[in-house]
């Protein structure tokens, strides 16, 4: 089972992926959601910029797993685990559709790393759970921008 923190705070942070598709499909939403906040915080820029974020932070997270290894198993994690982090910050460079796509691509692959990390142990049990279920709804939000 998803302890109930994790399975919260991951929900939480699928906010500003919900809150960037909503105002992409509703230019209504997004006029007067310009009004209160600044355009960073609005459609296809919120996506980008805080998807970034998050490819970054989870290449922490792996780094983390990869800490309990040891040895070639130990360095292969730390390698694979600082891959969406240079994913985000080489190939997602403004807003257009290609870098919507790459950033749709780093959290497709994020999927397979967490995975690759589950299978030798080195996450929880529940992970998998976890983020199957915030990447499907990742890769919806981002799937909106694109269409």
């Amino acid at each position: 089972m998803i302890p109930r923190s994790a399975l919260l705070l991951g929900l939480a942070g699928l906010i500003p992926f919900v809150w960037g598709a909503a105002t992409t499909l509703s230019p209504a939403l997004a006029s007067g959601a310009m009004r209160l906040v600044p355009p960073v915080f609005v459609g296809a820029v919120v996506l980008v910029t805080y998807g970034t974020v998050i490819l970054s932070f989870m290449s922490g997270v792996l780094w983390g797993f990869a800490t309990k290894a040891e040895g070639r198993e130990a360095t292969v994690g730390y390698v694979l685990s600082v891959i969406p982090a240079l994913w985000a910050f080489f190939m997602v460079t403004d807003t257009t559709a290609e870098s919507i796509l790459w950033l749709a691509t780093g959290f497709a692959a994020l999927l397979a790393l967490d995975f690759s990390f589950a299978r030798q142990g080195l996450a929880p049990a529940w992970w998998m759970r976890l983020r199957v279920l915030l990447t499907l709804i990742v890769l919806a939000c981002l799937l909106v921008v694109l269409l």
